[in-house]
């Protein structure tokens, strides 16, 4: 996520685990029913151009944005890292859509989970942040999580699979950017550059593979940006009113949800291994934040 200056602790609202936790749980559900809605799309749309409309369609909850945008001052670095960012983001984005057709919902939200560490990884390839020895060890646990989910050697590994390897790594480097983006232009800034570049950066691939989508089709996806435009918006909130270390945990019932769905209207089997595996991950997911929030508060403190 990216982020803001931060402002005056006498002006910061006052944080409440419980309201944290509920706006949490509304961004879990909407993220459940983006996966739901693309997999009711499936391949009737190519992967690519599904993923494109979305955005397309999607422009139209950037309005409210557009004048923080006319007043931003964007240099040419930023231009740089604002593109970069577009293809990273588009890339992954449409590598998500193909993996939503390939494997089943519970599978996607568990690999999904393994964002965060990947951050922390790059954030210390890239930004040269120091990985002390409990992140090392969370970072393993976290490792041995998703050699869970996949079990190579045990399974066949399918496309999709590889698909949202990618898709997290891609979305890491998306993160990593808007980090650095947000030190000069406003979060809303950074997210509407996101929405403007990713569909121009998508807009090749998408043509390549066109077919046109039916009116059914269409009103799929524009609900798929609407609930991914509010799941951003519910996550936002429920950072902002409590500590991601406690609003984390609550991410656990998209797996739960996303298993459920995928069960009963899919009709894609229960493994508990990708259950078991994605609760690894997401918790020493949680660590991290935990460890990296008390950091800063310490910090802070001096």
């Amino acid at each position: 996520m990216s982020t803001t200056e931060t402002p005056p602790v006498t002006t910061r609202p006052a944080q409440s685990p419980l309201v944290g936790m509920a706006w949490m749980l509304g961004s879990s559900s909407c993220f459940v029913m983006v996966q739901a809605l693309v997999k009711h799309v499936g391949s009737g749309v190519p992967a690519a151009e599904a993923a494109f409309l979305r955005y397309i369609l999607g422009l139209v909850f950037l309005i409210p944005m557009l004048g923080a945008l006319r007043q931003a001052r964007i240099t040419r670095q930023l231009w740089a890292l604002f593109t970069l960012r577009g293809l990273a983001h588009g890339v992954g984005v449409i590598c998500w859509f193909y993996a939503m057709t390939r494997i089943p919902m519970a599978e996607v939200t568990a690999m999904n989970y393994m964002n965060p560490v990947y951050i922390t990884i790059g954030a210390a390839l890239v930004l040269g942040e120091r990985l002390a020895w409990p992140r090392m060890t969370a970072i393993g646990v976290a490792v041995i999580g998703g050699f869970i989910i996949l079990r190579p050697g045990f399974r066949e590994i399918d496309l999709g699979h590889i698909a949202m390897i990618v898709t997290a790594m891609l979305f890491a480097v998306s993160y990593l950017i808007a980090g650095k983006a947000s030190r000069d232009v406003s979060a809303t800034v950074v997210v509407a550059m996101l929405s403007l570049m990713v569909p121009v950066a998508m807009a090749p691939v998408a043509i390549a593979v066109w077919v046109t989508p039916t009116l059914p089709q269409l009103g799929w996806l524009f609900l798929v940006a609407g609930f991914a435009t509010m799941g951003h918006y519910t996550m936002t909130r429920a950072f902002a009113a409590a500590p991601m270390a406690v609003t984390q945990p609550v991410m656990f019932l998209q797996l739960v949800w996303s298993t459920a769905i995928g069960w009963a209207i899919f009709g894609e089997g229960v493994d508990a291994w990708v259950i078991i595996g994605g609760a690894i991950v997401l918790g020493a997911v949680t660590f991290i934040t935990w460890r990296e929030a008390r950091k800063k508060r310490a910090n802070a403190a001096r």
